[in-house]
């Protein structure tokens, strides 16, 4: 690991890991823990609440919600000397200044707030600061990008995003239909992020930007979070790491220096691009970068600097 880099990512599933294996987020044997972003220079995680819409339990999906936010703001008491929630930029900035790993909350999917509008205060008041409007399986707002994809956001789901974005929560592409994606760029007022989502262009991969759809997210000022996981990288079952770089040259050449970085997917994903195998080897992909022409300002944008000013 080089402990000179800063590293900030939008997206793993390592909350709900911890929660289906009993892991801890200090220390275990997944692709995140407290303790390897802790090696950092400066380290900042999304990590994201998530469950499987098709294996809701009895209770529901908010319930899932709720226990892994529970399990979440328990894991942040007990390693309190290497991590704490965060919300804004300025409470990242203090964190890593601090030598503390920053750790905010996401939502993958509003079903696990039910779609229910009523439910984003919660949301803001536990310091969940995006949400996915789905994951595969389309809802009550809108498609999925493999579940009625035409479908786009309907009224009710106008109604969430413009309640979402009220209570300071950003709205998250990944995953959802192209159809919603573009009836929300006719409503958002705030940046939009896409946490973990590859170029379309490089890899035809419907969980993948095109062209457009990039524009417009830059556009509103927004996010875009390149996915580590190989078949969104190569649309098989290995990526290597130069077809890896091919979805940041990409996404660059668009326009994207100050809009483009990390959105590894990790706990969420296997395999991985470019030999990686956890967030201990993020250096082999800074130095990949370095290597194939990204200067020190480049290489701080992309691993740490875009991804802070969408939170601002």
């Amino acid at each position: 690991m080089n402990d000179a880099m800063p590293y900030f990512d939008a997206h793993c599933d390592t909350v709900s890991r911890c929660a289906r294996d009993g892991r801890s987020m200090r220390e275990n044997s997944g692709h995140v823990d407290l303790a390897r972003l802790a090696g950092f220079n400066r380290a900042a995680q999304f990590f994201a609440i998530y469950h499987n819409l098709a294996y809701a339990p009895e209770d529901g999906m908010y319930a899932v919600c709720r226990r892994q936010y529970e399990l979440f703001s328990r894991e942040m008491e007990r390693n309190s000397d290497l991590a704490v929630q965060c919300v804004t930029a300025d409470e990242v900035v203090r964190a890593n200044e601090g030598g503390r790993v920053a750790a905010i909350l996401s939502c993958e999917g509003a079903e696990l707030l039910n779609c229910d509008v009523e439910k984003l205060e919660w949301a803001r008041d536990v310091g969940i600061r995006s949400i996915n409007l789905t994951w595969n399986h389309a809802n009550v707002l809108c498609g999925s990008h493999c579940s009625e994809a035409e479908r786009g956001l309907n009224d009710y789901g106008r109604a969430f995003v413009r309640e979402a974005q009220k209570n300071g929560i950003l709205i998250d592409v990944s995953h959802c239909s192209d159809a919603a994606f573009r009836d929300l760029m006719d409503v958002t007022e705030k940046p939009v992020l896409a946490t973990h989502s590859c170029s379309r262009a490089v890899c035809d991969q419907s969980r993948n930007l095109t062209d457009d759809m990039f524009r417009a997210v830059i556009e509103t000022g927004g996010f875009v979070g390149v996915n580590l996981y190989a078949e969104f990288v190569s649309g098989g079952g290995d990526a290597s790491m130069e077809q890896l770089l091919r979805h940041f040259d990409h996404f660059i050449e668009l326009g994207g220096e100050k809009h483009v970085g990390l959105g590894a997917d990790l706990d969420g994903c296997d395999p991985l691009a470019g030999g990686l195998h956890g967030v201990q080897d993020m250096h082999l992909l800074w130095e990949a970068l370095r290597e194939h022409g990204y200067d020190e300002a480049l290489l701080e944008d992309v691993f740490y600097n875009n991804l802070l000013r969408v939170l601002k």
